[in-house]
């Protein structure tokens, strides 16, 4: 051992920085998300385009998944990898770009969702410049947390550094293959693939993203913070090891059980139904690890508001790891898909597992943090129960609207009709279940408001200057037969032991975990790109159509409207004829949705004529009595901007969509015209009064709606021509 010991102090004023903003945006992103679910149940609130709920409900998943989760990861790794590691951060500089880097990010996200700028794909909506903003700063993160391993003093590393290398490495990988896009404007682009692969792309990212930044990093913080808490060692090392790596291999398969009878292969959804039912027990293993781990403590938990915390948080993470495989299984998938059930295991998940262990974790910082008592445990016992009471409230009404909606959309009556054949019938069943929401996301939020008040008044009593204690620790010495020979040394738990020592080696494994499992589903999913039965009558959007498009993307109407008709006879006879792979080759991005707010609009064009659309748009209660959705009167007065339709076109052409002579300068912007006048003059005929349409944005939203399904409509009846008199 060294007889010299190294003096060093930690950066806990990093620490308090994430703490503050963990807080902020917490209560920001769950305002947001009572306002729009207050819009739900009172459209009225729709009261300016950018605080319409298509555009307020990205900006909540946003906000608290990346806003509020992350800075609690970061608020935790920053605190614990420096006791852990038994060495202050890498770089002071780092830490600093680090955080003002995440805010500024959260900032832009904050603007431009509202702005209606969004790339639409579901937790990864935010543009290119963003996007590259993101990986900068996690890159900045990453360096100086593997920098700060490298000068550790402790020579294993614990199980909740594992965790944190896992999410750092995935999550790099996860963020940056999902959004390969092409830039089409300063703040527009389109998605590197289209249908089928950029649905396999987003799901493969979508579910990992909640694996890897609402679980893996909360499983290292568990088990750093939960033991600390508590005063007791992890309860099982080698069922650590376990649910370590059967998580970090087995969860990244499991993304395409989000497409189970869409136009995805059914190989690949049915693998990912395998996996995510495998990934139970290892869930379950990791869950029952951190409560044995109270063993012996039960007492102190009935006392200690932080355990109470820390005990439902845990209890919610194996609600929700049981859950999601039983929603994987393809006939409970059947039911729950683009209903409610899927918005309420989300929010146990995030509510319970995230926001309980985030709270307890902040607790117990609180007086380590600002070096003094925490201001009311009485406080912090008051904020359990009210959030705990909100989190059931709003649970049991979701849980109930989605099977009711679930029950409804599949329903038919003795004749063999469907028994509620009007979408709007399923909606007004389920706004008892969506008032009682709001009442218990409103519980949940004054929950939020004592934490901050306890927050402040802890700060308050604060010293007037922080001591900085001097830690002093002998410097890390290599030993022999640490070269990093015998790799697979570690299939052993003395081995694993030897991999502790070698993080390169640790972080390598991890990253080879994560990408082979990634390889084996998405190269054969890419090979299907020249295997999709090609339909003649599919064409590509018109520039106009494309606009419209564009301004169906920016108002959020995918997070309500789904464009995929599952082979299902209550589908089919409600929407029309089950989605083809064949369709999406031209969808940059795909927007098959993964809610049913309102009806599909796979089948919409020419469903209704040219005025209805532009009726319903205007005041959706004129058109249908109680619909919930908002107005969009002020599509009838905005001007199209034409002249970045030719760069859109040009876009989507550079990545493959066959433009042909729209590619020539100006084509594109000329024939969106024409084709503005044409819609214009059609709704001009029909209703005299409204007059003028030819240059607004209703026209191109319009032209897109009368677009969806007919390519599909053309190839029937082509078929149906070629048919022998009879049908035969």
């Amino acid at each position: 051992m060294n007889a010299q010991l190294d003096s060093f102090k930690y950066d806990d004023a990093i620490v308090r920085k994430f703490l503050v903003a963990t807080f902020v945006w917490g209560l920001v992103g769950m305002l947001v998300g009572l306002i729009a679910a207050t819009q739900l149940v009172l459209p009225s609130l729709n009261v300016v385009p950018w605080l319409s709920f298509g555009r307020l409900r990205p900006l909540h998943t946003n906000a608290v998944i990346f806003a509020f989760a992350g800075n609690a990861i970061f608020t935790g790794v920053y605190y614990s990898s420096q006791r852990l590691l038994k060495t202050r951060m890498f770089s002071d500089a780092l830490s600093a770009a680090h955080f003002w880097g995440w805010q500024l990010i959260i900032v832009a996200a904050a603007i431009t969702l509202p702005l209606g700028f969004t790339q639409s794909k579901e937790y990864a909506e935010l543009e290119w410049p963003i996007d590259i903003m993101i990986a900068v700063v996690w890159v900045i993160f990453a360096v100086n947390f593997f920098m700060t391993i490298a000068r550790r003093r402790e020579r294993h590393l614990y199980v909740a550094i594992w965790f944190y290398i896992a999410s750092i490495i995935t999550v790099a990988i996860l963020h940056i293959f999902n959004n390969l896009s092409l830039p089409a404007g300063p703040f527009k682009s389109y998605s590197m693939y289209a249908g089928v692969q950029d649905a396999f792309m987003q799901w493969w990212y979508g579910h990992n993203a909640v694996a890897f930044f609402l679980t893996t990093p909360f499983l290292g913080l568990m088990y750093y913070f939960m033991p600390k808490a508590a005063n007791r060692p992890v309860f099982s090392y080698r069922l650590s090891i376990m649910h370590f790596w059967t998580l970090v291999f087995m969860y990244i398969w499991a993304g395409p059980h989000h497409l189970h009878y869409t136009a995805l292969p059914e190989w690949a959804s049915t693998l990912g139904m395998i996996f995510s039912v495998m990934l139970w027990m290892p869930s379950w293993g990791g869950g029952v690890n951190g409560l044995l781990t109270l063993r012996g403590a039960w007492n102190k938990v009935a006392e200690d508001p932080i355990l109470k915390f820390f005990v439902v948080a845990v209890t919610a993470y194996m609600m929700s790891t049981f859950e999601g495989p039983m929603l994987s299984v393809k006939s409970v998938n059947a039911l729950a898909h683009y209903t409610d059930w899927i918005i309420a295991h989300v929010h146990t998940g995030a509510l319970g597992w995230n926001g309980f262990l985030t709270f307890g974790m902040v607790y117990w910082l609180l007086p380590r943090l600002y070096q003094t008592k925490l201001y009311s445990n009485k406080l912090a016992e008051v904020h359990f129960w009210i959030a705990t009471f909100g989190m059931i409230l709003y649970a049991t009404a979701i849980y109930s609207a989605g099977v009711q909606q679930g029950l409804m959309w599949r329903a038919f009556d003795e004749t063999g009709r469907l028994q509620y054949p009007d979408f709007i019938e399923t909606t007004m069943k389920l706004m008892p279940m969506y008032w009682m929401r709001v009442a218990g996301g409103t519980l949940y939020l004054a929950g939020m408001v004592i934490f901050g008040w306890n927050i402040l008044k802890t700060w308050q009593s604060r010293p007037a200057k922080y001591e900085e204690p001097v830690i002093q620790a002998a410097p890390l010495e290599r030993k022999p037969g640490e070269s990093g020979k015998n790799v697979f040394a570690g299939f052993s738990v003395a081995g694993h032991r030897r991999w502790e020592a070698l993080p390169i080696l640790f972080t390598v494994w991890t990253t080879v975990a994560v990408i082979v499992a990634s390889l084996f589903e998405i190269i054969p999913t890419f090979l299907i790109q020249t295997n999709i039965p090609t339909i003649a009558s599919v064409r590509p959007y018109t520039p106009l159509e494309l606009a419209g498009r564009d301004i169906y993307q920016r108002e959020g109407c995918f997070n309500c409207h789904s464009q995929m008709i599952r082979p299902f006879r209550y589908e089919t006879e409600r929407f029309g004829e089950y989605s083809k792979p064949g369709e999406f080759v031209y969808d940059h991005p795909f927007l098959w949705g993964s809610r049913r707010t309102g009806p599909d609009l796979a089948r919409e064009g020419g469903k209704y004529n040219n005025l209805w659309h532009v009726n319903h748009m205007k005041d959706p209660r004129a058109v249908t009595p109680n619909s919930i959705m908002p107005a969009y009167p002020e599509l009838l007065t905005q001007k199209l901007d034409f002249n970045t339709i030719q760069k859109h076109v040009d876009a989507m052409a550079m990545l493959g969509v066959p433009y042909g002579e729209l590619i020539k300068d100006g084509a594109a912007i000329e024939a969106a015209r024409t084709q503005a006048a044409e819609v214009a003059a059609d709704i001009e005929s029909t209703d005299p009064n409204l007059t003028g349409l030819a240059d607004k944005e209703i026209t191109a939203l319009v032209a897109y709606l009368q677009r969806l399904g007919v390519d599909i409509k053309k190839a029937n009846e082509v078929a149906a021509a070629r048919l022998p008199a009879g049908g035969q």
